[in-house]
């Protein structure tokens, strides 16, 4: 199989699909590998250790999309991408299509066969291509809500840790999945006092066990959200719903709660935000003001360390790209209903139910859309 690679044009995305080591375990299977050129240089990877593990570097984007038969990106599609996305191409990549009906428009029209990473399961109903992401952004939430508190970038002129003789601020977090978990990693590292919401008691008493008192458990159906949403400091967005738009877990009203200089973290802004006030920005301009609060909404957070990043991406990547290359995506799919569950668009029909029914497609179960 003939594998492209092209380079990230989403603003400030410098993540590479595929590494070198990633590229030359392809090639030791008997796969042709493209990429474009300087497509890994921002991640810290030259194009002469693509050369020297067997792959081809080419200048332009449209050799990568005209000639394979599977495109191998980290971010989705822009317009001109999918543009340039052929009839029975695969495309693997993070996709988030609930939150982005004309790309999903597009997908749909180019016929092409699209899996998205952050819908592929295992065996415990886990995501595993996007928890390597879900953990860099919930690191990186911290460190970007504890900088936006610096008074110079909008916020209270507080030092989440506190200092000697002064009270450490308060961090709230919405979810304790993976970005949560991460979250809280840093934040009670930095001695914040910390305090985590989910619906699950299961869920936060494994929490508890890992953090111990260093943090508060709270369970979402028996907690007063807009009474611990008006004391933090920094609240982190890390909710999910798999495939579909985030619920908006923080209002409009909620937000007037908060205390003037307080910030935002939402972590879910690639699936619309849980915040009625997010919206997507980039890491160039990363905030925004709204009634005195500070937003962060980076909707591509790990893009900011491209080399940590695609490292972690690639560990858990690369298994599946070599299956789709070794047996074909009709095998590779049909075979493994974890994998199946990746599989968005296929062929013109939406193949999971949650994009479908937040778009208002016809579902299109997608054993059924391959045979």
């Amino acid at each position: 199989m003939l594998i492209g690679i092209p380079s990230e044009i989403k603003a400030q995305e410098s993540r590479v699909g595929l590494t070198p080591e990633s590229v030359q375990e392809l090639i030791n299977h008997g796969h042709k590998v493209i990429i474009q050129e300087n497509a890994g240089f921002e991640a810290g990877f030259e194009d002469s250790q693509y050369e020297s593990v067997g792959a081809n570097v080419v200048s332009k984007p449209e050799d990568i999309f005209s000639d394979s038969d599977m495109i191998v990106k980290v971010k989705e599609p822009l317009k001109n991408e999918v543009s340039m996305l052929k009839k029975d191409q695969i495309l693997f990549t993070y996709l988030h299509l609930a939150a982005a009906p004309e790309l999903t428009e597009g997908l749909v029209k180019s016929k092409s066969i699209c899996i998205a990473y952050e819908t592929v399961t295992d065996e415990n109903s886990k995501l595993p291509l996007l928890a390597p992401m879900s953990a860099v952004a919930g690191r990186m939430s911290v460190q970007a809500g504890a900088r936006s508190l610096e008074k110079p970038l909008g916020g209270r002129g507080l030092l989440i840790g506190g200092a000697p003789g002064v009270t450490p601020g308060n961090v709230l977090i919405l979810g304790g999945g993976v970005v949560g978990e991460n979250a809280a990693i840093i934040a009670t590292g930095m001695q914040a006092k910390v305090f985590i919401v989910d619906k699950s008691e299961s869920r936060l008493n494994e929490l508890q066990t890992k953090f111990g008192d260093r943090i508060v458990p709270l369970l979402s159906g028996e907690t007063k959200l807009e009474e611990y949403v008006a004391e933090c400091d920094l609240l982190i967005g890390g909710v999910l719903v798999p495939g579909a738009n985030a619920p908006k877990l923080i209002s409009k009203e909620m937000i007037k709660l908060m205390k003037r200089g307080s910030v935002i973290v939402d972590v879910a802004i690639d699936q619309g935000g849980c915040v009625e006030t997010s919206k997507p920005t980039t890491h160039a301009n990363p905030t925004y003001i709204v009634d005195d609060i500070v937003h962060y909404c980076v909707a591509n957070m790990p893009g900011g360390v491209p080399m940590t990043s695609t490292l972690a991406l690639n560990a858990a990547t690369l298994p599946y790209v070599l299956k789709i290359a070794q047996e074909g995506y009709k095998n590779a799919l049909t075979s493994d209903a974890n994998f199946l569950a990746g599989l968005n668009v296929f062929k013109g029909n939406v193949t999971y139910k949650a994009v479908a029914d937040d778009l208002g497609y016809e579902y299109i179960n997608p054993i059924n859309a391959i045979n």
